[in-house]
């Protein structure tokens, strides 16, 4: 561990990397994919379950926790760390998202925004500087720069407009953050899916000299081709000793092709969203548990995998959990896929350690094209 927030690439094949973010409450091991404990929990899990199936750090949501129980509690209650019992790494988005796309008669000005609570309809008003606030009161280790994140399609004036906005409130982060050694505050990249909007948002934010950058406003309708396009663009622009973090990315055939492109970290809810409706990751492919061919298949979902939900019940059982409701099959499913996608990451480390990560990453690919195992006769 470093009393610092320090970054360090230790192995590259192609344009991937294999590195390590050190901070004093743990060491991030890239590429990364970090869990989403949206209201300081990870939906389904103990806290226990995620670091053993080797999440390094798990992402809170500034917007949900303000909201519900409210930053200041969170604060006195001794921080988020203590208050989750998640005692490594955290990193909190800035509440931006979610307020563009949860809150209700929400007004948008140089300032900041404001917004009445999708809960109960309280007014809030969320600024640069409030946002960092927050963030400083849950005491997350890297926290992320407010922005306005454009849905796709739109138009271009939009997406300029909403650019050059989060570059200035980017500058307002920076200043309310100050210097924290040991913590980090990441910028955001913007410019929707205009190649020269995304260079000059890019450009722009490595001028800042800020300890990393996040790619935002991806993976929010466009075609996968589109934001491939774009990291194609933007990563080459940012720094090369600084992690670079691709937001709310994804299914584990995103995330090969991001790390290919360069990607250090990724977050997504779809692994836990999956467990909760019946459908299971694995090497061979996904699984949908609710399909009725698996009523009486007695085999496990993988069973060379280390993770007990994986190896140890069987798809009958798992399949009569899902069909009946009961919370046991949401908890189960959660745990496979969320260890499927560690043991996934971990693939990639040891590929790009190897110097062999396009031959691996192709063989990953063949073994969801085989399909999961035929049901037995």
């Amino acid at each position: 561990m470093s009393q610092s927030f320090t970054f360090s690439v230790l192995a590259t094949d192609g344009k991937a990397r294999r590195g390590e973010i050190s901070m004093p409450r743990g060491t991030i091991r890239t590429p990364a994919f970090m869990p989403v404990g949206t209201g300081g929990t990870v939906k389904a899990m103990y806290m226990e379950q995620v670091r053993g199936v080797g999440a390094d750090i798990i992402l809170g949501n500034t917007y949900h926790l303000m909201l519900r129980p409210g930053a200041e509690r969170v604060a006195r209650l001794g921080g988020l760390h203590e208050f989750a019992r998640w005692p490594w790494p955290i990193l909190t988005d800035s509440g931006g998202f979610q307020v563009m796309s949860l809150s209700k008669l929400r007004k948008l000005t140089e300032t900041g925004v404001t917004f009445r609570s999708h809960v109960d309809g309280v007014r809030y008003e969320l600024t640069p500087e409030r946002s960092i606030e927050i963030q400083g009161l849950l005491d997350s280790d890297i926290q992320m720069q407010l922005d306005e994140c454009v849905a796709l399609p739109a138009e271009r004036k939009e997406i300029e407009r909403a650019m050059e906005m989060s570059l200035r409130w980017a500058e307002r982060c920076k200043a309310a953050f100050g210097d924290q050694p040991g913590k980090a505050m990441f910028g955001i990249v913007q410019g929707g899916d205009d190649a020269a909007l995304r260079v000059r948002s890019a450009q722009a934010l490595a001028a800042m000299d800020l300890k990393g950058y996040a790619v935002g406003g991806l993976a929010v309708g466009e075609p996968q081709a589109v934001m491939l396009e774009m990291l194609d663009i933007t990563c080459p622009e940012l720094p090369a000793d600084k992690p670079r973090y691709l937001m709310g990315v994804g299914t584990p055939d995103d995330i090969l092709k991001s790390v290919a492109r360069g990607i250090d970290m990724f977050d997504c809810v779809m692994p836990t969203r999956a467990g909760r409706h019946g459908l299971a990751y694995t090497r061979r492919g996904k699984v949908n548990l609710r399909n009725a061919r698996h009523a009486e298949d007695h085999r496990p979902l993988d069973e060379e995998s280390a993770c007990p939900a994986t190896r140890d019940y069987s798809r009958a059982y798992l399949h009569h959990l899902v069909r009946s409701q009961e919370a046991l099959g949401a908890m189960l499913l959660t745990w496979n896929n969320l260890a499927y996608y560690q043991s996934l990451m971990q693939d990639i480390r040891a590929a790009i350690e190897a110097r062999n990560f396009a031959a691996r990453a192709a063989e990953i690919t063949e073994g969801w094209a085989r399909g999961d195992i035929p049901p037995l006769a």
